[in-house]
């Protein structure tokens, strides 16, 4: 928190709040096991085989610093 001294008003703080939106998709991939699947779907995501758009939006959180 920076604390902003102004002559003759009530001194105001300055807060950095942190805005985290979560977007969620589910892909399907085959795969011999669960770690070379969770490989693939990292994979195609990296590559932007895999894209999440505003419609795969779950929540937002606002989280302050201090």
């Amino acid at each position: 928190m920076i604390v902003m001294i102004v002559e003759g008003k009530k001194a105001e703080s300055v807060f950095q709040i942190e805005i985290v939106e979560t977007l969620s998709n589910i892909v399907e991939v085959g795969a011999e096991n669960e770690h070379e699947a969770l490989l693939k779907v990292q994979a195609m995501y990296r590559n932007e085989e895999v894209v999440l758009y505003p419609d795969d939006f779950i929540d937002t959180k606002f989280n302050i610093f201090k």
